[in-house]
């Protein structure tokens, strides 16, 4: 039987371990996509995943247990609980002009000396669908030079896509702008999708803020005229830095009472 594999964990030794432990289990529980595995690996196996001791691992799923979250089967194992599927996500959408503006105050530092080839991330496989890898390009954003961080970004670009980007011009540009104006990239439609998250060891030290502070995380996945993704950025803002306006526009029939009009709505992101 399939088992649900969590994310990875970098442990803070200054904070308990249990607590960490399954705080990030929690997350990878409530964001899973649809469809992913509900029973857990053993004790002992989520004890090698995460570095710590069976003990340990025991007390983080009896929290997660109290919870309600799991439960716990003599002989059979540990299931994620039906009602700890992730609610309905928050989706933005708004005009590409919009997305490549979004950018323009920010200031950006390239994280890594060059693109890295790395294994598709499992959050991230369903859009990458046949692809053994991808190119990652990480980078941390500030309001002005000497600011605050703001956000962190990791794009993973598709690798046909990759050849084509200068790394130097995301210090200036959205990623979005760099495929479309750099790459060639007929770029058609970008869906966003937001959740709450508790920052992890990386999101922390980059960001400046504690370990397991609330964070607004973003998923932005962008689509060629083709319909292939060519971009799946994973975005990271601070929470006491950032909040999202959305407008909602009425069509004429809506303002009037009307039934079956279309939706409306506006928000960027900056990717």
């Amino acid at each position: 039987m399939t088992v649900f594999a969590p994310d990875s964990l970098e442990l803070n030794r200054k904070l308990p371990l249990w607590y960490q432990v399954s705080q990030s289990l929690r997350t990878s529980i409530l964001g899973r996509p649809q469809g992913s595995p509900s029973r857990l690996p053993t004790e002992e196996q989520l004890a090698e995943h995460y570095g710590v001791s069976v003990l340990t691992m025991r007390q983080a799923l009896k929290e997660l247990e109290d919870e309600g979250l799991i439960s716990r089967h003599r002989r059979r194992g540990t299931f994620i609980e039906p009602p700890a599927q992730r609610g309905a996500p928050v989706r933005l959408f708004g005009s590409l002009d919009s997305i490549v503006a979004q950018q323009s105050g920010e200031h950006s530092t390239l994280l890594d000396d060059a693109p890295t080839a790395v294994p598709v991330p499992a959050e991230v496989a369903e859009h990458f669908p046949g692809v053994a890898e991808v190119v990652r390009f990480r980078r941390l954003r500030r309001d002005r030079p000497d600011g605050e961080p703001v956000n962190w970004v990791e794009n993973l670009i598709h690798p046909e896509v990759a050849d084509r980007i200068d790394p130097s011009a995301l210090e200036h540009w959205p990623m979005t702008r760099v495929l479309r104006d750099i790459a060639g990239v007929r770029v058609r439609r970008i869906d966003n999708t937001a959740q709450a998250r508790l920052a992890d060891p990386t999101t922390a030290r980059l960001l400046d803020v504690p370990l397991l502070s609330p964070i607004l995380h973003i998923t932005g996945v962008e689509y060629d005229e083709g319909e292939r993704v060519v971009d799946v950025a994973l975005m990271h803002y601070r929470g006491d830095r950032f909040s999202f306006a959305v407008t909602v526009r009425a069509t004429p029939d809506e303002a009037m009472g009307g039934a079956g009009a279309d939706d409306g709505g506006g928000g960027t992101t900056g990717r």
